[in-house]
């Protein structure tokens, strides 16, 4: 008994597991079918085209199908399904085959291209895959030829997750709102994409719609969307993305009633906001925002969500980020690349900033305290700016060598603009010394050499007696003024005296004793001129210096060591080698009376040094023997006919 009932399960057993073996090849062999009847009856595969994309039979019969008014097949496999070409002529054939793919089937993705047909059937196509096993739907160039008419459209029961529809045209111009939108926004599915279709407006649901993703990316939908929309709490998404929004205001409101909001992207419109204490009203969910490539200057920082934490306006024409105007707290990644900041900006109302974009701005200089006042920043991207290399940017540049690598782009992107001679230069090669670029020092630097070159000139000055030759100078020019203004216009200057004596107050026994008795006397007398008794009592001592100097033939010049020790006598020195000069005459004879050390001759008798190296002076001989020969050489020196002096004279100087 035990046995038999043993042998009976066994039976029952396998003939179950028989029977779900059958069932489950019958069910396959019924989608194979399917599929293998959408490629037109191609010749069968040994397997079980599973996985097969029927390219082989696509590329045998396409022109065939294309002949015959069929759809092409793009993809063919047991879970994506991708057809194009549909037409009137072949859009039954597609419902009935689409029917076939009830709930439950293993076809979860459809792609159907280039569809040419009326409304009621594009309405007939999305129906039938409303109630099939399609998860996800995309349907691209669409053209719907006939007037758009109302539809009943059947929501209820449907495995649909995701519509994408791009480049539809319609091309009925006279149609009711609610008969062409209306059967998208009541759809019961997470995402819709809707792109660069030109559609002009969309309907608010008519009831809490599931949309958690929108796309109407590249449209011509306008301020006017979505305004005092209640039914679409669960969106997470939207993407309005190049259309022809134009107020920022306006976007605001449209998103204040979507309290689940997280990501909206309204770049690429015509967005502006003025200010002009216009309040505005974002959705608190809001995070991250998008609103670059629009026409937004610094007043936008008037009108952005408070609870936003990324932030891109990028490519708009703002120059300053006012402090105090928005307080934008859980802010962490803000872009403002490609506007026009002269500088970086502030943290004061972004305590929660890390991340900030500045590239393709106008800064010259940046500020190098950026990271003080935003010390949470990890990365700054401030490339491709027109730096202006020069001291205020060197404390930029350490500030990179400081931060730790958080100057995104570094070195290649920071680059000298200005000025033309470091054009291309890259910031890390570039550098100034300190002097350059410290100011006080600088200040002090100048101030300290200019006092040396001051001190230098004023040692000079003193050791080279520069005061004393500037005031000889000027004496002998006012001299010779007076001289000339005084002097009748038919006289000219007459030599009276063979020679002008020199001497200092204490050799003056030897040239009163000696010199003057010895040339005065005797056959071809000197006629010499002597201070004492030649001088013109009411004129200044160097007046009648000069006036004796001009008015005798030779200067005859006593050295000792007396001589270099009196002032007069240098003003008589300075004056005779002046006339030397200024007329180019031999008229110097120099008596060295006593031999005169180099250490006792003062530096400011260079003159003297100069004309004892290169002229040949007379030395008075302490022998007796010898002086006869001496004064016989001296008047032989300047012996002259005074009448004929200034004929001599000039021919002297020729």
């Amino acid at each position: 008994m035990t046995l038999n009932t043993s042998f009976l399960r066994n039976v029952f057993l396998y003939k179950c597991l028989f029977a779900l073996t059958f069932w489950n090849h019958v069910s396959l062999s019924v989608e194979d079918e399917l599929f293998t009847s959408v490629s037109n009856n191609f010749p069968e595969d040994d397997s079980n085209q599973k996985t097969a994309s029927l390219a082989l039979g696509y590329t045998k019969n396409h022109q065939s199908s294309k002949d015959n008014g069929d759809w092409i097949v793009i993809q063919n496999t047991t879970e994506s399904l991708s057809l194009s070409e549909i037409k009137d002529k072949n859009v039954k054939k597609l419902l009935a085959l689409l029917s076939n793919f009830r709930q439950g089937s293993r076809l979860q993705n459809l792609t159907l291209t280039n569809v040419s047909v009326s409304w009621n059937d594009l309405m007939e196509i999305f129906q039938t895959v409303w109630h099939s096993s399609v998860e996800y739907f995309n349907i691209n160039n669409v053209t719907q030829q006939s007037d758009i008419k109302s539809y009943d459209f059947d929501y209820s029961g449907t495995s649909m997750k995701a519509l994408t529809m791009k480049k539809i045209i319609i091309t009925d111009m006279f149609f009711s709102q609610d008969d062409l939108y209306k059967i998208f926004a009541d759809m019961n599915i997470a995402d819709m994409t809707i792109a660069d279709s030109e559609m002009i407006h969309m309907l608010c649901p008519s009831y809490k719609s599931p949309f958690r993703y929108l796309n109407f990316l590249k449209n011509d939908l306008t301020d006017f969307l979505f305004q005092k929309c209640d039914n679409l709490t669960q969106l997470e998404t939207l993407i309005l993305q190049k259309n022809k929004f134009e107020s920022l205001r306006k976007v605001s409101f449209m998103t204040s009633r979507m309290k689940s909001l997280k990501y909206l992207d309204m770049s690429s419109n015509l967005l502006r906001h003025d200010g002009a204490g216009v309040q505005c009203q974002w959705a608190e969910s809001l995070a991250e925002l998008d609103l670059s490539s629009n026409q937004l200057v610094d007043a936008v920082f008037e009108c952005l969500p408070a609870n936003v934490k990324k932030l891109s306006l990028r490519n708009n024409q703002i120059s300053n980020v006012p402090s105090g105007v928005a307080e934008l707290k859980s802010l962490e990644e803000l872009n403002l690349a490609s506007n026009r900041l002269a500088d970086l900006p502030g943290c004061s109302g972004f305590t929660s900033l890390q991340f900030l974009n500045v590239e393709m701005n106008s800064i010259l200089t940046p500020s190098a305290d950026f990271f003080q006042s935003c010390p949470r920043v990890r990365e700054l991207q401030a490339g491709h700016n027109p730096f202006k290399c020069s001291c205020e940017l060197q404390a930029f540049i350490r500030l990179e060598r400081r931060s730790g690598g958080k100057l995104f782009g570094w070195p290649a992107a920071y680059v000298c603009e200005y000025p033309e001679g470091l054009r291309g230069t890259e910031l890390k090669d570039f550098h100034l010394s300190p002097l350059a670029c410290n100011t006080t020092l600088l200040l002090v630097t100048a101030l300290l050499l200019t006092l040396l070159l001051v001190a230098a000139v004023a040692f000079l000055c003193i050791y080279l007696d520069v005061p004393w030759y500037v005031r000889m100078t000027w004496q002998w020019t006012q001299t010779k003024r007076r001289a000339w203004h005084n002097r009748p216009a038919d006289q000219e200057a007459v030599l009276q005296f063979h020679a002008f004596i020199s001497y200092s107050e204490r050799d003056s026994p030897w040239v009163k004793n000696e010199l003057i008795p010895n040339l005065e006397r005797g056959e071809g007398s000197v006629q010499l001129c002597q201070h004492e008794r030649n001088f013109i009592p009411g004129k200044s001592i160097v007046e009648n210096i000069i006036n004796c100097i001009e008015k005798s033939y030779r200067s005859i010049f006593v050295l000792s060591p007396n001589f270099v020790q009196s002032e007069w006598c240098h003003y008589e020195l300075y004056f005779a080698h002046h006339k030397l000069f200024s007329e180019n005459s031999n008229s110097l004879i120099l008596i060295l009376l006593e031999p005169i050390p180099p250490y006792l001759i003062p530096a400011r008798y260079h003159k003297l040094k100069a004309l004892m190296a290169k002229r040949t002076y007379m030395e008075w001989p302490k022998e007796r023997s010898k002086r006869a020969l001496f004064w016989a050489n001296l008047r032989a020196a300047i012996s002259i006919n005074l009448s004929k002096a200034d004929e001599n004279l000039y021919e002297e100087t020729n």
